[in-house]
């Protein structure tokens, strides 16, 4: 456990409810919602109906989270659009990796700094790092080496820092297989050791669940069953002990009722995760209007679907997330 200094302290209630549950809407993607927009759009995403789609999602979401999630090269319009109410986290990372290099290293916005996402009004850094607990020893030590800079940093403007870890392995690029359900487990749990460890500097951890939800007993057809419910249960009891930090759970795309069933049963299973940073899930509906049927359209869609699905996401973190206070 990392004890919060005080103006982190102030830091992390400005981000969550007044509970001690972290209840953020994530907008900060750029290179998966230009694939959104550009599904749309024969020409392609504008960096304009990027600015704009998140300043739309951000007024009217924003509301009803206790956050939001945006990146500085096309979100600080969206972030001064905010409810007044609502803290905000920025991401310091570049959009996705260099696929020509081994390793998915890691690349940081060239004119960012923790300095200036703070002064740009961050109540939070945000870090994603894709990590494979088996990888080459030297890709993982130049991660190691990567993120203990980012936590000092952080350290140094005191101002909290999350980072979130994406799974994958190195020798099979499926993470949607039944191949790597089986091996995700170990994955994402054990990278949830690695980086709780002080020397990194983390205060909260944004993680998968650790299976595949859709490979569960009751969940899946009979025939693509990779874990019982029993075993999933046990994976989530697993995850929760394996960090004494504050840890939140990404939607990664999957479909609001579905997140919502993984949340159930995460505190079903004894998961003590204190809340999400929760993207598409929500918003990624209101895509398709918006380009389409213009800003008017999206926003009766976001009035609708998009309220309801935050709301219901609200409630049910209400009955299964724990807070955070008792962490740090």
């Amino acid at each position: 456990m990392i004890k919060l200094t005080e103006q982190k302290k102030q830091a992390m209630l400005r981000l969550s409810s007044k509970s001690g549950i972290i209840a953020a809407l994530a907008i900060d993607q750029r290179g998966a919602l230009k694939k959104m927009i550009a599904a749309c759009k024969p020409s392609g995403a504008e960096d304009r109906d990027i600015i704009d789609f998140k300043t739309l999602v951000s007024k009217e979401l924003t509301p009803f989270a206790s956050s939001i999630l945006l990146d500085p090269e096309y979100g600080l319009a969206a972030a001064r659009a905010r409810d007044s109410n609502a803290g905000l986290l920025l991401a310091y990372e570049k959009t996705g990796y260099d696929a020509s290099q081994k390793g998915r290293l890691p690349d940081l916005l060239n004119i960012w700094s923790a300095k200036r996402l703070k002064e740009a009004g961050a109540d939070a850094v945000k870090f994603l790092l894709y990590y494979d607990i088996a990888e080459e020893a030297d890709i993982n030590e130049q991660k190691h080496a990567f993120v203990e800079r980012l936590g000092a940093e952080c350290t140094a403007e005191d101002i909290p820092f999350y980072l979130e870890l994406i799974s994958y392995d190195a020798q099979h690029s499926d993470s949607g297989s039944q191949a790597y359900a089986r091996i995700k487990p170990h994955k994402v749990n054990d990278m949830m050791k690695e980086f709780s460890k002080p020397r990194y500097g983390v205060n909260v951890l944004k993680v998968e669940v650790p299976v595949t939800m859709t490979f569960v007993e009751g969940y899946a057809d009979a025939d693509k069953v990779v874990y019982s419910q029993d075993e999933a249960a046990r994976y989530f009891k697993q995850q929760s002990e394996s960090t004494p930090l504050p840890f939140i759970f990404l939607s990664a795309g999957v479909s609001a009722e579905l997140f919502q069933q993984t949340l159930r049963f995460a505190k079903a299973a004894g998961s003590t995760f204190n809340g999400v940073l929760c993207g598409r899930a929500t918003w990624a509906g209101g895509v398709k209007p918006f380009i389409t049927e213009g800003a008017d359209r999206a926003k009766n869609w976001l009035h609708a679907e998009g309220q309801r699905n935050i709301s219901q996401l609200n409630a049910v973190l209400q009955e299964t997330a724990t807070p955070w206070f008792g962490k740090c």
